[in-house]
């Protein structure tokens, strides 16, 4: 039953994906990207065609050369050591670690000791960040006018970098208390940037006399 719902989370997820970037470019097509500043810049607005398609190509050729030359020449470059040792059925790892692309999530759920709470932790990880666009309480959009934001916002990319370190150590102190205490911190953050925002909008409100 697992591998079966593991086969069927494989080509749902994609269809999902393609989905949500159906709507991401209906969205963009209707209402257009938004400006850093927050700022009205329509009257600064050029064609999709030809600036912005001749540099989207220019990029996209290079990234097409750059994954065709690791294919054909580097074919390992990213592989796990683990895969070139010998077989050995008797013999199991001593660290096994998933994909990189998993280590974050899987820091977070080997930090909490309990299995159901892991899993949860490790479901609320990926899901919170659902919530970010109707947490967002502050008056301006852009982080450029908020030094607290982004702080905040710094401090959760150090913490992701250091849980995704932490998960490819084996299980073991220090490695624990730094999995535990970042995972603390990551959470927070959500909790934390919708209280920074109004804390900032007071600021702004506040009439001085």
């Amino acid at each position: 039953p697992t591998l079966t719902r593991l086969l069927a989370m494989h080509f749902i997820l994609p269809l999902a994906i393609i989905s949500l970037s159906s709507i991401h470019i209906l969205l963009i097509h209707n209402e257009g990207s938004n400006n850093p500043l927050g700022t009205n810049s329509d009257i600064d607005k050029i064609p999709l065609h030809p600036y912005h398609s001749y540099k989207d190509m220019l990029m996209i050729s290079i990234m097409i050369t750059m994954l065709f030359i690791t294919m054909s020449f580097m074919p390992n470059l990213f592989n796990d050591p683990e895969n070139f040792s010998k077989a050995n059925p008797l013999l199991t790892p001593q660290h096994i670690k998933p994909e990189w692309y998993f280590l974050f999530a899987y820091g977070i759920l080997r930090s909490i000791p309990n299995k159901l709470g892991g899993t949860m932790a490790l479901i609320m990880s990926v899901a919170i960040l659902i919530t970010v666009p109707f947490t967002h309480t502050s008056y301006t959009r852009s982080m450029l006018f908020r030094p607290l934001t982004q702080i905040l916002f710094w401090t959760l990319i150090s913490t992701f970098i250091i849980i995704t370190w932490t998960a490819t150590k084996p299980v073991e102190s220090p490695f624990i208390s730094i999995s535990q205490m970042t995972s603390i911190i990551y959470f927070s953050f959500f909790k934390n940037n919708p209280l920074v925002g109004e804390f900032k909008n007071q600021m702004v409100t506040d009439d001085p006399s």
